[in-house]
């Protein structure tokens, strides 16, 4: 168990549970927590996956001790430990029935784990935390619920994309039961929460943002590439990790479709279980000389990205297990950096993107709109530039971080009284 040096505020702390501590993919959730830290909230960060050897800058602003709970099959001593100290806890015979309840429905490996997560974080929780706050309400609020049910603290959560749409509806209840509340970012995961809830007023939407302090404030001068000249192609950007929901499949159809005569190159930042996949297909498409996969990035090479290259692109789409982006947090940076964008007109990016105004949307899964709409924009860094200095108005009046952030430290100072 780490070492703690920090001095406990008067108020106590919240514990907060993440599936993963760092991850590359989950900045909107450091700037969250630093942002709690920075309106006087003190946390503790219970988790239990396993972390990215590559962090952030932002991960390092974060004062809150992270405390790890076991990775893969929780050993029996610790397990046992954890037993004797909580098994005569009021809350442990109820939590210990639902447990027994959700074995025999589920997966049963997952849920032994789960269950045996929740009592060792109960056992181990310092005595100064007042509440439990929990990111995402897939696996990581299974965890969580087990350790407030035994601890008897109260439960809330933030639900963001994977984990509205790919848990069953009786989970979901189930959780949002047992929870004061519960945050989500977007206006159609508000809606499906809402219905699900039995007290739909505990769902509250709040948009997680940018704090802008983390890019340059000034956008660069951007290039007046137009795909003519092959010494200086337009520069196409992705940021996301290879996985189906973000639509880099067919994104490799629609650069294949483009005319040959056209110059241009992608760069795609992030791996992923499907990059194998991807490469693959680059290759029989013949484009392997025009893409380059640049693995996981921290965000200040990201930033760089942002600031040099000509074009962005995500084309969103749902995953044929039902997962989806909500508003993807690369599409507000790219616009904080003033680089046009390309997506869909699907879940919460029309948003953020104005179609035709502040960027330019076209239909999941089509391969011909994609293509039509990369010929154009690569052709015109004029409309590019017009996009960008859009997109850069827009998400700098209308989605800073801060007041979300202050909404969030409310509900939970609430919460802890």
């Amino acid at each position: 168990m780490p070492e703690e040096t920090e001095i406990p505020g008067p108020q106590g702390r919240v514990c907060v549970v993440v599936h993963a501590w760092p991850r590359l993919s989950m900045t909107f959730v450091a700037q969250e927590l630093v942002g709690l830290e920075r309106e006087g909230l003190e946390l503790w960060i219970a988790t239990y996956g396993q972390p990215d050897k590559i962090r952030h800058p932002i991960h390092d602003q974060l004062k809150a001790p992270v405390h790890r709970l076991p990775v893969r099959r929780p050993g029996f001593f610790r397990v046992f430990q954890a037993w004797r100290k909580v098994r005569h806890n009021p809350g442990y015979a109820a939590a210990r029935r639902l447990f027994w309840r959700e074995f025999r429905q589920g997966r049963k490996g997952r849920q032994w784990r789960a269950f045996a997560r929740g009592v060792i974080l109960a056992a181990e929780l310092p005595p100064d935390i007042r509440a439990i706050y929990v990111h995402f309400i897939g696996s990581s609020a299974t965890v969580a619920r087990y350790a407030s049910m035994i601890s008897g603290l109260p439960l809330s959560a933030s639900a963001h994309a994977r984990d509205i749409w790919t848990s069953s509806e009786a989970d979901i209840r189930s959780k949002l039961d047992a929870m004061q509340w519960c945050a989500t970012c977007t206006t159609i995961g508000a809606q499906r929460l809402r219905e699900l809830a039995d007290r739909p007023g505990t769902i509250h939407l709040i948009y997680h943002g940018l704090s802008f302090d983390r890019f340059p404030k000034d956008p660069p001068v951007r290039s007046n590439a137009d795909g003519l000249d092959p010494s200086h192609p337009v520069q196409l950007l992705s940021v996301g990790r290879a996985v189906e929901k973000k639509g880099f499949d067919v994104l490799l159809e629609a650069l294949a479709a483009l005319p040959r005569d056209l110059n241009w190159r992608w760069l795609q930042v992030g791996d992923g279980k499907i990059m194998d996949e991807l490469r693959r297909r680059a290759d029989s498409l013949g484009l392997s000389d025009r893409v380059t996969w640049l693995g996981a990035k921290d965000a200040t090479a990201v930033t760089e990205l942002y600031r040099s290259s000509d074009l962005f692109v995500l084309p969103c789409r749902e995953a044929s297990d039902g997962d989806r982006d909500g508003l993807p947090n690369v599409l507000m940076e790219a616009q904080s950096q003033a680089l046009a964008c390309l997506s869909t007109n699907f879940s919460e990016i029309p948003e953020l993107i104005r179609d035709g105004e502040t960027g330019v949307l076209v239909p999941p899964a089509q391969v011909a709109p994609l293509a039509s709409a990369l010929e154009r924009l690569i052709s015109s860094p004029d409309q590019r530039k017009m996009l960008g200095a859009a997109g850069y108005g827009r998400v700098r009046s209308c989605f800073d971080a801060e007041s979300g952030i202050r909404r969030i430290a409310e509900l939970l100072r609430e919460m802890m009284r």
